[in-house]
């Protein structure tokens, strides 16, 4: 039996009016990767609060914490109001910064990406800049907006220098790799208990690591879930995941491990 790895999913309307439903959803490229390049069997974490935590952490042998459209509400982290028209989702908020606390202390791996890397740090106490690209010194971390198309979206388009000792130069085994940037918001105040892995050249963090964390714990700010078995960085993150979940999936049933 293969590990088993909970994908973060988001809320949203299923139309617009004032009493719609919401669809609880999941990108597909999520999914695949957990499959693809974690050999792992996927299974959709709704956002529905803190209720089912103990649950899903009995369940799972990994948290893959995902990026979404959504902001993190900033009264999370006592930050300004968000400017209108910025999209939150307050009921993933309350599902995924609970959860990441609960999986750190119980030893679950945990692979936080873009929003899910934002919530890492504002989970353990940091802050988030709401606009990176207004911050003096930052570039405009945004996705490319001169040709259309996915490919174009998630190409690799700027330089992130890995840090000296971290755990990402370590599995990749390289100083510095391109990423792809779809992002707008970013850490601010790195939250204690974090350790960065990876900047960018105007200095905002791209990747951050759990100190005290027993075992995999990592957040990244670009989306090494497109196409990961094509990008050599993004295929030795998952493989590092894998190894990871499938040590906890022994350690909790060296029945069903030794039965394969």
């Amino acid at each position: 039996m293969r590990p088993i790895v909970g994908i973060t999913g988001c809320t949203k309307p299923v139309d617009d009016t004032a009493d719609a439903r919401l669809d609880h959803r999941v990108g597909d490229k999520y999914i695949t990767a957990v499959m693809d390049a974690a050999g792992a069997t996927p299974v959709l974490l709704p956002a529905i609060g803190t209720q089912p935590i103990e649950d899903w952490l009995e369940l799972v042998d990994g948290l893959m914490f995902t990026g979404s459209l959504s902001n993190v509400e900033p009264a999370r982290y006592d930050g300004p109001a968000s400017a209108p028209g910025t999209l939150h989702d307050p009921a993933r908020d309350g599902t995924t910064l609970p959860l990441l606390t609960a999986a750190i202390a119980h030893g679950v791996p945990i692979f936080c990406i873009c929003r899910g890397h934002q919530e890492l740090n504002v989970a353990l106490g940091g802050t988030l800049h709401q606009v990176v690209h207004e911050v003096p010194g930052r570039f405009d971390h945004r996705a490319p907006k001169d040709q259309p198309g996915w490919e174009a979206k998630y190409r690799p388009i700027h330089p992130v220098t890995l840090a000296p000792g971290g755990q990402l130069r370590r599995w990749i085994g390289q100083d510095q790799i391109l990423v792809n940037s779809l992002h707008w918001q970013g850490i601010d105040r790195l939250a204690p208990g974090l350790a960065v892995e990876a900047t960018a050249a105007d200095g905002q963090i791209e990747a951050v690591s759990v100190i005290a964390a027993s075992t995999f714990a990592i957040g990244v700010q670009w989306h090494p879930e497109f196409k990961p078995l094509e990008d050599a960085a993004s295929t030795a993150l998952f493989q590092a995941f894998a190894t990871a979940c499938a040590a906890r999936r022994h350690a909790r049933r060296p029945h069903l491990m030794a039965a394969q």
